[in-house]
């Protein structure tokens, strides 16, 4: 199994953040909070050692799946969360206006 096929995305829900982690790792997070049917993301980040890699994607793949689950609309504040939705035409049902 490659490293990319470990991640795992965990929603650290006392914390508002999502996290992902290899091997047990974080190894990046997205932090969001919800209002009103609306999660906004500021912030999302992978570790330097990591970068490069499409730890990122992976993380922000797995917050959308998960508000799609949650029936949430999406607000990506966070540049690197925009340009995340904007290449992946398969979430923007999920933006909110």
């Amino acid at each position: 199994m490659s490293e990319y096929e470990q991640l795992k995305v965990v929603d650290v829900g006392t914390g508002h953040c999502y996290e992902l982690r290899l091997n047990g790792e974080c190894v990046g997070s997205a932090t969001y909070r919800v209002r009103d049917g609306v999660m906004t993301i500021p912030h999302v980040q992978t570790a330097p050692a990591h970068r490069g890699k499409d730890f990122a994607a992976r993380l922000m793949a797995g917050v959308v799946a998960d508000a799609r689950a949650r029936q949430l609309r999406v607000q990506p504040t966070c540049s690197y969360a925009a340009a995340y939705m904007r290449r992946h035409p398969e979430s923007h049902d999920l933006l909110a206006t």
